[in-house]
């Protein structure tokens, strides 16, 4: 079973008693945080931090920094463990109920599909207080590359500038560029790619993937039946909140909105109340779908959270 947090302070407590290796408490709490105590990312955390990173240097203390890098190793590498994601991804059983995971729509049988239970065996979902997630942190950056990889590669890097003048994110210069992308493109490349229900958010995933590589980290939090996909991008000690909600033809766009500004504002608050907040909103109605296109895309104001439709 999954370490308790207790135990991945023992665990590393007795490397300390070992060899006298620290850890800070930040550095610590993240592991747990993305882990969900798996005993193999765990353990992987730790190897890559004290013997890849540090070079066993065991009188340096490991920080956040450092476990950070070794999830950003850990993932890149792909090990056998974490290329079982993307082996079961290659069943359209298990596509098709990650899906729903990803869109957060409601599937009330979803718990009895064939998929499901496929990605429930594999351990890389759990049912959490009664709601379908994917297990930890890592496992959801894991099928977020995976599902995006070829996506990514399928677009030039935008023009616009990434920094602000003051060396910060230009968040907002990212998602309008983001805006020009799905305009040219999204008509183009849905019917070519196997994920139609969520290629909304394959497509931004992939593109904040593409363009933040190596320069920023993106947290995700996806689960089934929530109606929304929510991403916190942290660039140089700054974070920046991204939810994405799809309307549907048996949806109002108003109510849409005000529900994704409060899920947005709830979820900007547990990251950081001061983070800049998108809403980015696909209206895939049948009758918004005809509109053209200078009607269809939108920047707008909400108070603290600014609007983007698509």
């Amino acid at each position: 079973g999954n370490f308790s947090e207790n135990d991945v302070a023992r665990l590393f407590a007795q490397r300390t008693a070992e060899n006298g290796q620290r850890i800070t408490p930040e550095a610590l709490n993240y592991v747990y945080e993305q882990s969900k105590g798996h005993p193999w990312i765990v353990n992987s955390f730790f190897n890559r931090a004290t013997l890849r990173i540090l070079d066993g240097n065991s009188t340096e203390t490991v920080t956040l920094e450092h476990i950070v890098k070794a999830r950003e190793q850990m993932i890149e590498a792909s090990d056998t463990h974490l290329g079982i994601i993307a082996y079961r991804l290659k069943n359209p059983d298990v596509r098709r109920a990650m899906e729903y995971m990803i869109s957060g729509e409601p599937y009330p049988s979803l718990t009895d599909d064939k998929g499901f239970r496929l990605c429930l065996d594999s351990n890389f979902v759990t049912i959490d207080g009664g709601t379908p997630r994917v297990s930890n942190p890592v496992y959801s950056e894991v099928l977020a590359r995976q599902m995006t990889f070829g996506i990514q590669y399928s677009f030039p890097p935008p023009e616009c500038q990434l920094l602000s003048p003051e060396g910060d994110l230009d968040s907002d210069g990212l998602l309008r560029a983001f805006q020009k992308l799905w305009r040219r493109y999204s008509e183009i490349w849905e019917p070519k790619l196997n994920y139609t229900k969520i290629f909304p958010h394959i497509l931004l995933i992939g593109f904040l993937q593409r363009v933040l590589n190596g320069g920023g980290r993106i947290e995700r939090e996806y689960a089934a039946g929530r109606g929304r996909m929510d991403m916190a991008i942290e660039y140089n000690g700054k974070w920046h909140i991204v939810e994405i909600k799809i309307v549907h033809d048996y949806e109002t766009p108003r109510f849409v909105e005000e529900e994704g500004l409060e899920q947005i504002r709830g979820y900007r608050d547990r990251i950081d109340p001061q983070a800049r907040s998108y809403l980015v909103i696909f209206d895939r109605r049948s009758k918004a779908l005809q509109l053209p296109w200078d009607d269809r895309i939108q920047w707008r104001i909400a108070g603290d959270v600014t609007v983007v439709g698509c």
